[in-house]
């Protein structure tokens, strides 16, 4: 059977958060410290957003590993193929927005001129996103 991988996501974009969370579970189990330290983000932040990526399917938990070294207290988890297919369709959706937002701000606005090398501009100041 096979999915459209962009119909898996949301009607609504990932929210940052989560979008940092699932990146983060893309390269392998993860306990909740390891995600902190992938991600920069609070112990709250991301054991709630935890709660809602499992509660949605995206996230299961994982069995810990077996080595001595390991804190039994840790709780591993890591994606679901639906997570994994929500974070793909994510990242296509980002990488067609920075396309346009490249095609209108970095070409005067009508998309003509766009170079490969225009994305090493140096970044402006943004505002911090990383909200819940």
């Amino acid at each position: 059977m096979t999915h459209d991988l962009d119909a898996l996501a949301p009607v609504t974009p990932v929210t940052p958060v989560a979008f940092h969370i699932l990146l983060a579970l893309a390269t392998g189990e993860r306990h909740g410290y390891a995600i902190m330290a992938a991600t920069a983000l609070s112990a709250g932040t991301v054991y709630r957003m935890i709660k809602h990526l499992v509660a949605a399917g995206l996230v299961t938990p994982a069995a810990r590993p077996t080595s001595t070294s390991d804190d039994e207290r840790r709780r591993y988890d890591r994606l679901t193929p639906p997570g994994r297919a929500v974070a793909q369709a994510e990242t296509r959706r980002l990488t067609r927005l920075v396309g346009h937002a490249r095609a209108v701000l970095l070409t005067g606005g009508d998309g003509a001129g766009a170079r490969d090398d225009d994305h090493h501009a140096p970044p402006t100041a943004t505002a911090d996103r990383s909200v819940p």
